[in-house]
């Protein structure tokens, strides 16, 4: 987000619409309960209401439920097969087991938020009395690239802590779509007191800095994860994508670079709020484009902030587009406010060409509402690509007299991009036509080979 208000500082009003968003979304879920709605296929999961109608974002922060915890982060944002993770423990605890699992396996919703769900990968492990600062070698199995994370618990059962790291492939290009997590916006939202002095560690709480390789706060959850991420993750699995996940971190290597990346994938997926981004991972992004790779971007807010990484430590310097490189001549629109979640609305679709396509087989065509989004949107600018075509906006969504617009445009070299423009369809991919339309985006977007 762009805006640095604090959540604590909400007034009573936000926090009575919250509560009548969460009374709504409960109801939906017991309904869902009632009819007997399960997730083992695709299709059993696309007969239930969409999961976005409980979409976190009205705060910055989502304030930690307290739970008893072991707090451990990993050293690395992501590994490779047959790696020594290392992981470190920031708390205590008597008598822990330790074992891995593989993240968006499940076959049910969550529904606590500072749970991660998943099979498991290793057996359980004990590694007995934990403390701070003691360092566990987790060795990384042949295990299929994804999101996972360490789930250690008490003998007690009493404290759990959860955490996450990505396996990014042995080589670029294993398979011919990669999704990139977005592992320094996860950071720069964690609003863990790193040092236990009472003062949280972003700048979103008045720090100059984040930082990498520290504990999530809500027992190690990824913030939104229930809302923004896991739905994504779940979807991909359960429909049978086998895709390369990188993490920030691999894009950012020296060796990511965009004809790399061209050489190796069809589709660059960028499901998140993939706010935060260095100069590295924007010039291969954009080159990888240049080169007729084609994006998707599913959320709002994109590589907005330039970011220096120093070792562990994150500084964003400044905004992209006061950089001369604004961001919508990459992904077609970019941000322009954000009202903390307070108001939503559907997509209006337009009559376009690549709306034909994309919206195909949803029954849905020119003045249709389509899902329901907002707590940050983007625009196009005169920075856009040339024949960005607007397939659907959500009207005056903030009431700024600014629409939400939802994008699509190619390139002279055969590149296609689309863009969401508010939050999110990753996190609303099962409602049966955004499912349908996300099948159409992936069919003609990543089995195009247009690379130079």
């Amino acid at each position: 987000m762009a805006t640095t208000t604090h959540p604590q500082n909400r007034d009573a009003r936000r926090r009575a619409a919250g509560s009548v968003l969460l009374v709504a979304a409960l109801f939906g879920l017991i309904c869902i309960a009632c009819a007997g709605a399960s997730h083992p296929s695709a299709g059993a999961m696309l007969s239930a209401p969409a999961e976005n109608d409980e979409l976190d974002g009205r705060d910055e922060r989502q304030l930690p439920t307290n739970r008893p915890t072991v707090e451990a982060a990993f050293l690395r944002e992501s590994y490779t097969p047959g790696d020594v993770a290392g992981l470190v423990i920031w708390t205590s605890g008597r008598k822990v087991s330790l074992q891995v699992f593989h993240a968006g396996t499940e076959e049910r919703r969550m529904r606590a938020r500072d749970v991660m769900l998943g099979t498991p990968v290793t057996p359980s492990r004990q590694v007995g009395d934990v403390h701070k600062g003691r360092r566990i070698s987790v060795p990384v199995g042949n295990w299929p690239s994804g999101l996972y994370f360490a789930k250690l618990v008490t003998r007690s059962g009493v404290r759990v802590g959860y955490a996450p790291f990505v396996l990014r492939p042995s080589r670029l290009g294993e398979h011919r779509v990669a999704v990139v997590l977005s592992t320094m916006t996860w950071q720069a939202y964690n609003f863990h007191d790193d040092d236990h002095n009472g003062s949280l560690d972003t700048w979103y709480a008045g720090q100059k800095h984040a930082r990498l390789a520290r504990p999530y706060e809500n027992r190690g959850t990824i913030p939104h994860y229930k809302y923004y991420d896991e739905p994504f993750l779940r979807w991909l699995i359960a429909t049978g994508r086998d895709v390369d996940y990188l993490a920030d971190a691999d894009v950012d290597r020296s060796s990511t670079t965009g004809r790399a990346l061209a050489s190796a994938y069809d589709l660059i997926v960028f499901p998140g709020h993939h706010e935060y981004v260095t100069t590295h991972e924007y010039d291969a992004i954009t080159a990888y484009r240049n080169l007729g790779g084609n994006l998707m971007f599913l959320s709002a807010n994109n590589f907005f902030w330039r970011t220096v990484n120093a070792g562990n430590v994150m500084t964003r310097t400044a905004k992209w587009r006061d950089l001369g490189r604004p961001e919508s001549a990459l992904i077609g629109v970019q941000y322009f406010g954000n009202d903390a979640g307070e108001h939503r609305g559907a997509w209006i679709l337009r009559d376009t060409p690549a709306a034909r396509w994309i919206f195909a087989g949803t029954g849905l065509g020119r003045g249709s509402q389509f899902a329901n989004a907002g707590i940050e949107a983007d625009e196009t600018t005169p920075s856009s690509p040339r024949g960005t075509q607007i397939l659907g906006a959500i009207p005056n969504l903030f009431g700024t007299g600014h629409d939400a617009q939802m994008t699509y445009y190619e390139t002279s070299r055969g590149a296609k991009v689309f863009a969401a423009g508010a939050f999110t369809l990753a996190g609303s991919v099962w409602w049966p036509d955004v499912h349908q339309m996300m099948e159409n985006l992936w069919a003609r977007l990543a089995t195009d080979h247009n690379h130079a």
